[in-house]
């Protein structure tokens, strides 16, 4: 059988996002609905993924205890709804870095095929910015655009990578995977 995989980025897809940064457990807040969505896909056999760029740390915003403080709390979310959370991979990178890591280059995906020994083609890659849907389009990933977090702008702005699927949340982009 099949890895089932679901990679997921993090602040406004599961999380509500800031742009100020999510700096502390505090400012974590989770997107409703976005945790049972999580659980579910969990329960129903599919291996969860977060990638998510992190640059506040290469800014010194915060510090990698923080952000493991942020993910635990992330983390026991999951755990109390039912379901879990595989692997979380981060870029911490600032965004001048030229780092492979950081969405949309194709490193953190990278990492995760190689981590789940899994061919990205055809899994599905939810995000709420173009960053996101091209990362997953450049490894074969099928892009799921939230409205959530930047979503809406990003739909406003266009261009989005041909095959996007769009829905109003992660709740939402669950069911259609459930359902695919």
């Amino acid at each position: 059988m099949s890895t089932k995989l679901v990679i997921l980025d993090r602040d406004g897809v599961i999380n509500y996002d800031s742009k100020q940064f999510i700096k502390s457990p505090a400012e974590w807040r989770p997107i409703p609905g976005s945790i049972e969505a999580i659980a579910k896909l969990s329960q129903a056999g599919y291996r969860v993924v977060i990638s998510t760029n992190q640059s506040g740390i290469g800014r010194g915003l915060f510090d990698m205890d923080t952000l493991n403080a942020i993910h635990d709390k992330m983390h026991r979310a999951v755990l109390a709804a039912g379901g879990r959370i595989d692997a979380i991979f981060y870029c911490p990178h600032p965004i001048d870095a030229g780092c492979n890591c950081r969405k949309p280059k194709t490193g953190m995906f990278e990492r995760i095929a190689n981590c789940f020994n899994i061919d990205l083609p055809g899994t599905p890659a939810v995000g709420d910015s173009l960053r996101d849907l091209h990362a997953a389009v450049a490894v074969g990933a099928i892009p799921l655009l939230v409205l959530t977090g930047k979503g809406t702008q990003t739909r406003a702005d266009g261009g989005l990578p041909e095959g996007t699927l769009l829905f109003p949340d992660l709740a939402a982009a669950a069911e259609h995977i459930l359902s695919s």
